[in-house]
């Protein structure tokens, strides 16, 4: 696994069921291991998109409104057949990990379902959120593992929360922290 680059993920979304609800944005910064030790990267891409919604009626207001979801914003978004044919190259061998996995791998395994695009990434994935548990469970500083409380807690500075570039660029942070703890 040392091989294969690190692509950190995250998705916004219209909702919460990949199954009715769309991906609208992917974030992704893909890093290189430089080392065995797991804890010293470089940057080599880092990668944003926003998608045209198709079925903007069955989206969650609610999920519209963290994502920051607006027609302007969005009037120049990629097709999802577009955005999934560019995100497999970006990720093309590299190690999905993400903040809630099964949430944006979800998302993420619809999407390139239902756009035909091939998955091109390596079969491994890591989970941020198992990993700061199983290193921070004993810290009764922490009361919750959401990326909001772990950036509080590293004292990383997430200002575009819930925009999926920000929010993967947080989550190459906490692992960072965590991998060094």
């Amino acid at each position: 696994m040392r091989k294969h680059n690190l692509a950190f993920i995250d998705v916004e979304t219209t909702g919460f069921d990949p199954q009715k609800h769309e991906v609208i944005e992917i974030g992704c910064v893909v890093v290189k291991q430089k080392d065995a030790t797991g804890t010293n990267f470089e940057i080599v891409k880092e990668w944003e998109l926003k998608i045209k919604p198709e079925k903007l009626e069955d989206a969650d207001p609610g999920a519209l409104r963290v994502n920051g979801y607006n027609d302007a914003d969005w009037l120049f978004a990629h097709s999802l057949q577009e955005a999934m044919t560019q995100f497999a190259e970006v990720t093309k061998d590299a190690i999905f990990v993400a903040h809630n996995l099964a949430f944006d791998y979800s998302f993420i395994h619809e999407a390139f379902k239902k756009s035909g695009v091939e998955n091109k990434m390596f079969f491994s994935k890591l989970d941020t959120i198992s990993i700061a548990y199983a290193k921070l469970h004993k810290d009764l500083s922490v009361e919750r593992f959401s990326l909001q409380k772990l950036t509080e807690h590293f004292g990383i500075i997430n200002q575009r929360a819930h925009t999926a570039l920000a929010d993967a660029r947080a989550t190459l942070e906490v692992y960072e922290k965590l991998m060094n703890l």
